[in-house]
């Protein structure tokens, strides 16, 4: 109470804020209602008057987007788009009008530290702060945008607000998380209290305590003293998460665009912040007991895609969504190898050779062709399989040479047990062949030339 009024505190001071706004409001009788009429139910006695730019509502709006705006048509007005909540006829209670007046302050306080740090952060490219809106660019043609929207209760900026809503892409995690962040940056502030320590050797780091002595230079002992920032956080954030969304709508392109073989996806629901893992399987429908050699694990960070193999193979992707696309098609590519060496081994055929990074042949534009020969069980017939991401898949079949009667005779082989050796071979019109996928006609095709034992 100072003299008269009865003033009270909106600021986050004693939260450990070090925001520079005052943020006090006063406490005043309610002189809204006439007494003589009859009371409301809800009628309260008390009414407080908050500072006039704390007045309205506001939020931070967080996007990400793909193709940047004209910076001049940026603005606090046509930026507020979310609709208004409806008020009831008459004056708000009080502690509604405190708490909205205390989430203007906390969104103007977090508004401010992102664009003091927006200033002084150095990055390859620099970020933009203009009018209510920071601009950044985590990835090439793309750009993560943050405003600050601020709407007072007047009946102008109600009607702009009504005329101009349109779906919008936020990106409330990230809106969440930024106030998180804030909060945090309050509990540090308030815990920061220096304990007790001998002065002639401070704790710390063991290269600060040389500082002196070995005269670092400025670079060096801010090397040290690193620490990231609000918008540092939110930045590699929203690298995540578009990384994040880029894979997973390469994943799901493939698999609606190719049906054999089919890749599925399995996401964890159990994620951090800066990092995310999905396990891809890579089968054949109606074969998935014997088809699971492909099997990867991809770890999703801030700016790179770490994949691990079934077999302990790691393999790191950049952020290039055509990276990962290639990536795929060529595991997509040699899984149907892997499923004809399966296949030989339940129908009892035997591997000659296999190869996942053949030397011969057309040149793939993506990863490299695989290959797989293997024979009959008695040897009179042979299956060569050559299979590539770009040139699709190519089979021949060997005869015997003695179903071969094309073939010259020849006066060198007089004996008759060199007829027993295969031909040459003959390509399979694999496109007229029944079968729903690969590894179903595969398993047409051996059972056709597998000898019969009954």
């Amino acid at each position: 109470k100072v003299g008269d009024k009865i003033l009270g505190d909106l600021s986050y001071r004693s939260a450990g804020s070090l925001f520079p706004h005052h943020g006090t409001f006063e406490v005043i009788k309610n002189t809204d209602i006439d007494l003589d009429k009859k009371i409301p139910e809800d009628y309260c006695p008390l009414d407080v008057q908050i500072p006039s730019d704390l007045e309205g509502s506001a939020y931070i709006k967080v996007s990400i987007q793909k193709q940047a705006p004209d910076i001049g048509d940026l603005g606090t007005v046509n930026l507020f788009k979310r609709p208004l909540p409806k008020s009831k006829p008459g004056s708000p209670h009080w502690q509604t009008k405190l708490e909205a007046a205390q989430n203007v302050l906390l969104c103007k306080e977090i508004f401010a530290q992102l664009s003091r740090e927006a200033v002084q952060f150095k990055s390859q490219i620099p970020h933009i702060v203009v009018k209510n809106q920071i601009i950044s660019q985590p990835f090439p043609s793309l750009q993560l945008s943050i405003s600050l929207c601020h709407s007072s209760n007047d009946k102008k900026s109600q009607k702009s607000a009504t005329e101009k809503q349109s779906p919008e892409d936020h990106l409330y995690v990230l809106e969440h998380n930024l106030h998180l962040l804030m909060r945090e940056f309050h509990k540090q502030t308030l815990s920061s209290i220096t304990m007790p320590h001998p002065a002639s050797a401070p704790f710390g780091h063991k290269r600060m305590r040389l500082s002196g002595p070995q005269a670092f230079d400025k670079n060096e002992i801010n090397s040290l003293q690193s620490s990231e920032g609000l918008l540092e956080k939110i930045i590699k954030q929203a690298k995540h998460i578009f990384l994040r969304s880029r894979t997973a709508a390469t994943i799901d392109s493939l698999a609606s665009r190719i049906e054999d073989p089919q890749i599925q996806a399995h996401w964890s629901n159990i994620n951090d912040v800066y990092e995310s893992s999905v396990k891809v399987l890579i089968t054949s429908q109606g074969y998935e007991q014997i088809c699971k050699s492909i099997q990867l694990q991809l770890n999703i960070g801030v700016e790179q895609i770490r994949v691990v193999h079934r077999d302990g193979r790691v393999i790191t992707l950049s952020h290039q969504e055509q990276e990962l696309q290639d990536f795929l098609l060529s595991q997509m590519s040699q899984h149907q190898v892997h499923a004809v060496q399966q296949l030989a081994k339940v129908m009892g055929w035997q591997v000659l050779s296999f190869s996942n990074h053949v030397g011969l042949g057309p040149i793939e534009s993506i990863g490299n062709a695989s290959a797989i020969t293997v024979a009959s069980p008695n040897g009179d017939y042979a299956i060569s399989v050559r299979n590539g991401p770009e040139s699709g898949s190519k089979i021949m079949v060997q005869f015997p040479r003695n179903q071969c009667k094309d073939l010259p005779k020849s006066d060198v082989l007089q004996d008759s047990k060199w007829n027993h050796l295969r031909g040459p071979f003959r390509e399979v019109q694999w496109n007229k062949m029944e079968g729903r996928n690969f590894v179903y006609k595969m398993e047409l095709l051996m059972s056709a030339l597998s000898p019969c034992l009954l």
